[in-house]
């Protein structure tokens, strides 16, 4: 950590005191006035059955909206591209299938970015999706899973399914002042799921509390279903191993050590939304918790890794949509070949979508594999190792290994050769800003979205959970969410803290 570092960071150790949060209850109340308003403003659900004005249907125990990549039976699932307009689904995604086996009612399909695309929830063929918090002018969603962070803060579901690749669901949820939730990769089933990156796509889980989350992986024994269908689904036996591994039960907060990665806090980090950085982690520590600086130096590469890794994935996924195999085909239907294929590819993809096909095709590219592929998956290592060396738990998918002193020259300091400070949880911002006008976006380049995921990225390239809990300062009236990132596997206890925080921010 850099001396000019500390030195912002310490300047906004603030008083917990000096900064007043707001109780979400009464927030929702305040909301609800407004709500058919907002309901038909807001653009969140692209088909539905009459289920969904039914709040007290007694033949189900919860209400769960289902993002547009997620399979469904009897919905279509379109991924808000024009390419798959009123595609149904033959079969159904196993989440929705083991959420309906605990008495969920699926009460619509909600709108998203294409194929998981973007960071606003804009890039649809639907149209874009409105904040529910949005007074005057239309504020972002957030994306790619803007829909059903919607639905969740209507209260149009209890519980609703997005997709998160690179903060898809983390970043809704910080927009629009929901609980957002990225669980270990592999921990839930992805078959049924339209790939965007197969290895960063997660099923990922929003609602009002990070308790109602826990209380459907955990105590319905979700995380322990292993499905056979999914190649990246953790096997029986690694559950088994992992569940062994790490700790169930969250501590008392005088024996939580989190840290505060010094990387996260950059220039272009919103002021408010430094002061509510500084004030939750002086008011967990005024509760017991111990606060510390880390340092993770592979977040200045992580973002550009991340989009290398991911577009090269998605040109490969998105190859078998071509008016043959999948998708509408083009106004020359009767074409064959190659104009065929682009005909249905340009007419039936949009803009982003075909920016991220490009770009990963270029990467891929026998002259530019090994200057951008091959270096984004080494620096993908890096960033688990980094996240491995500051967890105190043990990453339970590794075996252990003897400690190596190959690296400890004579010349280190003595701090460096004691090691970092091991922590159970890491705090930081879920988004640097707040959500910006949707008249705004039209003027904004891609790499401007593309920076907002920042923060979200690391944890999706590690594999590792996180969690967005939204907190409420006086001093603005939209949310600021705080992301929880935790070792591998340990998402019980990462919710818990999650609860923990939400119970202190609004104590």
């Amino acid at each position: 950590m850099t001396a000019a570092t500390m030195r912002r960071w310490a300047s906004c150790r603030v008083d917990s005191n000096r900064i007043l949060f707001r109780n979400p209850a009464s927030l929702r109340r305040l909301f609800a006035s407004s709500r058919a308003v907002r309901l038909s403003a807001c653009n969140h659900f692209v088909s539905h059955d009459d289920t969904i004005a039914n709040k007290a249907n007694k033949n189900t125990n919860f209400r769960v909206a289902v993002k547009d990549n997620i399979a469904t039976a009897g919905l279509p699932t379109q991924c808000a591209s024009g390419i798959l307009v009123a595609h149904v689904s033959p079969f159904e995604a196993t989440i929705v299938k083991q959420l309906r086996a605990r008495g969920a009612n699926v009460v619509g399909k909600t709108n998203m970015d294409e194929f998981g695309m973007g960071s606003y929830s804009t890039n649809s063929v639907h149209g874009a999706v409105s904040n529910p918090l949005s007074e005057g002018e239309q504020l972002s969603a957030g994306g790619s899973s803007g829909g059903s962070a919607v639905a969740v803060q209507l209260g149009d579901a209890d519980i609703a399914l997005g997709t998160d690749t690179g903060g898809s669901v983390r970043l809704p949820a910080a927009y629009t002042g929901v609980v957002g939730y990225k669980p270990s990769y592999g921990l839930l089933s992805r078959y049924g799921v339209v790939p965007y990156a197969n290895s960063l796509d997660t099923v990922g889980i929003l609602a009002r509390d990070a308790s109602a989350i826990s209380d459907l992986v955990f105590n319905t024994g979700l995380y322990m279903e292993h499905d056979p269908s999914d190649p990246t689904s953790l096997s029986q036996k690694a559950r088994q191993r992992c569940a062994k591994a790490s700790p169930s039960q969250l501590p008392p907060l005088r024996d939580v050590t989190i840290g505060i990665p010094a990387e996260y806090n950059i220039e272009e980090l919103d002021p408010t939304v430094r002061e509510v950085w500084a004030a939750t982690a002086s008011s967990l520590e005024s509760h017991g918790a111990r606060i510390v600086p880390v340092s993770l130096p592979s977040t200045k590469e992580a973002l550009c890794a991340y989009y290398v890794l991911a577009p090269a994935e998605a040109s490969s996924n998105l190859a078998k949509y071509d008016g043959v195999r999948y998708g509408v085909r083009g106004a020359n239907g009767d074409a064959a070949g190659d104009t065929l294929y682009s005909e249905a590819r340009g007419s039936g993809f949009g803009e982003e979508v075909k920016r991220r096909i490009l770009l990963g095709t270029y990467s891929l590219s026998s002259e530019a594999i090994d200057n951008y592929f091959i270096q984004a998956q080494k620096v993908r290592r890096r960033v688990q190792q980094d996240f491995d060396r500051v967890f105190g738990l043990e990453n339970p998918l590794y075996e252990p290994r003897q400690f190596d002193l190959s690296e400890m020259s004579a010349d280190l300091e003595l701090a460096d050769k004691r090691g970092p400070v091991q922590v159970d949880f890491l705090l930081c911002p879920t988004a640097p800003s707040f959500p910006p006008k949707l008249m705004d976006l039209e003027s904004k380049s891609s790499v401007d979205a593309y920076t907002n995921d920042v923060f979200t990225v690391p944890a999706s390239l590690a594999g590792l959970p996180a969690v967005s809990v939204p907190l409420w300062p006086e001093q603005s009236r939209l949310p600021v969410g705080m992301q929880l990132i935790a070792q591998y596997w340990d998402d019980q206890r990462l919710l818990s803290m999650a609860s923990k925080l939400q119970e202190v921010m609004s104590s």
